[in-house]
């Protein structure tokens, strides 16, 4: 059947079954809508304030997490369906359209950063990405206890393979997340710094869902690695909350006991570029370094006879992310070694 288009206000979320939409919001420049595409399934034991929600494509270059979306469209079966499961591959469309990370053809705004007061309703954040963080926290935050949030680095940065989470001070939401976040079977659960303004994970936590995001590959390519983890880690969080009916077993890491858990929280997890050049990996992402080890070396082409700059591990810890395409600008994060914790 083909995609039903309506506006937000058309949406029905809660009568028992499966429907295909085009959520329509009005485009800024051209005379038309922005359609995002949304996949409801509702099962006989939906509750209110209940359900699971997917997100793919918060940014427009990473591609891993709408591909395994896209592919639970079609493989969940409506009647294994408990209780209420929105999977949205492209939840950022101008982003997708352009491949990139900000809504470049539009308002230039990353949607990673437009959950802030206002959003959508001030005139000064009245762009079609303060919007659609404005339908976010509208129509799905009221309808969902668990948020999925399928990230990648893009163009920028490579990450170990991660499911990830802020520090949570609530012990039972903390253990949920954490529970949840293992599942997707990545080699790194990671938690990161919680001081970005904007970030709908962020929103979502503090609103008490058990919320996971991730980094499932890099490049701006589709790693089979990375849409089996997103798989993985939707259908576990499905599964065990209550929403879908089935079993599940442990895979990847998870599975193997492999796993291992650090944060990036403290700013001195960071290296930044001092100045514009070419990153050289030394050391690979995963792997554990001492203070001073270098891990990559920056290069300045212009000055062809001096050495390269070497990029140092700032801490103990392990290599959880650094440069991957090689021009890099002044002030990139080129390298972030976080501090190992216990699972």
């Amino acid at each position: 059947m083909p995609r039903e288009v309506v506006f937000p206000d058309g949406l029905d979320l809660e009568t028992p079954g499966r429907r295909d939409y085009w959520v329509a919001l009005e485009h800024d420049t051209m005379w038309g809508a922005q359609l995002i595409p949304l996949t409801v399934m509702v099962g006989p034991k939906a509750q209110p304030g209940r359900g699971l929600v997917a997100f793919g494509s918060t940014h427009g270059n990473e591609y891993e997490g709408p591909t395994a979306i896209k592919n639970l469209i079609q493989e969940i079966d409506p009647a294994q369906v408990l209780g209420r499961l929105i999977l949205i591959p492209v939840l950022n469309p101008e982003a997708f359209r352009t491949g990139t990370r900000d809504s470049v053809g539009a308002d230039g705004v990353n949607l990673n950063r437009a959950f802030v007061p206002g959003a959508g309703e001030n005139p000064a954040l009245g762009g079609i990405t303060h919007r659609i963080a404005a339908f976010v926290r509208r129509v799905f935050w009221p309808q969902v206890d668990v948020v999925l949030d399928l990230h990648s680095g893009g163009s920028q940065i490579r990450f170990m393979p991660c499911a990830s989470f802020h520090p949570i001070e609530d012990p039972d939401q903390a253990a949920a997340t954490l529970e949840t976040a293992r599942w997707f079977g990545t080699p790194l659960i990671m938690v990161y710094q919680n001081r970005t303004p904007g970030l709908l994970t962020s929103e979502a936590e503090r609103l008490g869902k058990i919320t996971v995001g991730t980094e499932l590959g890099w490049g701006e390519a589709v790693s089979a690695q990375g849409v089996a983890y997103g798989r993985q880690g939707v259908l576990a969080a499905a599964i065990r909350h209550g929403q879908l009916a089935g079993t599940i077993e442990p895979a990847g890491h998870h599975a193997a006991g492999t796993q291992r858990r650090a944060a990036i929280v403290d700013a001195g997890c960071y290296v930044p570029a001092p100045f514009a050049g070419h990153y050289e990996e030394v050391v690979p992402c995963g792997a554990g370094v001492r203070r001073g080890d270098v891990v990559g070396r920056l290069h300045d082409f212009n000055r062809l006879d001096e050495p390269a700059w070497p990029v140092r591990a700032p801490r103990d810890g392990l290599v959880v992310a650094q440069a991957w395409a090689a021009r890099v600008r002044q002030g990139q994060f080129i390298v972030c070694v976080g501090d190992e914790m216990p699972l």
